[in-house]
């Protein structure tokens, strides 16, 4: 199956490791998997923000890129909601635009609904021998109504003891742009959800978004919690040779 890796732009810039995790797992799994160095960002902010034109042109070039395909999976539930739910929105009834996202659209996949929908496995070969805690982050779990598939994933793998987070449906205040709008509000959000974290006593905070990951961890790190947070993916790759 030749898939190509959708980094998004947080995982191209501040989290390399995760891709690496993704084409590990992918790999590992019988996947050809490859990198279209030419992607660029999927244009959420731009479209969020009012600049609707500037959407369409990186909807148009996503288009170009990830044409040819059999699949498109993207460590990132934000990322891969903006293509599948805005993209069909900004093109043109009848264009070759519309055209081209019809054809792309259906291939886009986040991680998890890749591994179970797709390739219909849920033990990957992981081994993580850690109390971990599971965040659905907004856009996974309203955008892409991605369910109890993370957690399929992460019950199967080795070692693991998964404990639910109270409050887990709560927004971590994040959101994008809409921490940087209105910040006093994103950070009280943000100590809500550090504070149920820690009921759980995990060690390790997962969840599909580095976005939300990045907030959630910002926090916890400044209170000196020593609860990490890990990227759904990177527990995936795990294996014990890896430990």
């Amino acid at each position: 199956m030749r898939v190509a890796l959708f980094i998004t732009c947080v995982n191209d810039t501040l989290f390399p490791g995760t891709g690496k995790a993704v084409v590990s797992l992918l790999r590992r799994l019988g996947c050809d998997v490859e990198f279209p160095a030419a992607q660029t960002c999927c244009g959420q902010m731009h479209v969020n923000t009012g600049y609707r034109e500037e959407g369409v042109r990186l909807a148009r070039h996503f288009t170009e890129v990830f044409a040819g395909y059999d699949a498109v999976v993207a460590p990132s539930g934000s990322c891969a909601a903006m293509v599948r739910e805005q993209y069909p929105k900004l093109a043109k009834p009848g264009s070759r635009g519309a055209a081209a996202i019809a054809e792309v659209v259906p291939k886009v996949f986040e991680l998890s609904e890749f591994l179970l929908d797709v390739l219909k496995v849920e033990d990957v070969g992981a081994y993580f021998p850690h109390r971990v805690t599971y965040h659905p982050t907004c856009h996974s779990l309203r955008g892409l109504h991605l369910g109890d598939r993370p957690t399929r994933l992460l019950q199967h793998v080795r070692g693991l003891e998964l404990v639910p987070l109270p409050g887990s449906e709560e927004c971590c205040g994040f959101g994008g742009t809409f921490s940087v709008k209105n910040p006093a509000i994103s950070a009280a959000m943000g100590a809500d959800k550090t504070r149920n974290i820690l009921h759980t006593g995990a060690e390790v905070l997962c969840a599909a978004d580095n976005s939300c990951l990045m907030h959630i961890g910002g926090t916890l790190s400044r209170q000196k919690t020593g609860v990490r947070t890990m990227h759904l993916a990177e527990i995936l790759a795990s294996t014990e040779k890896a430990q």
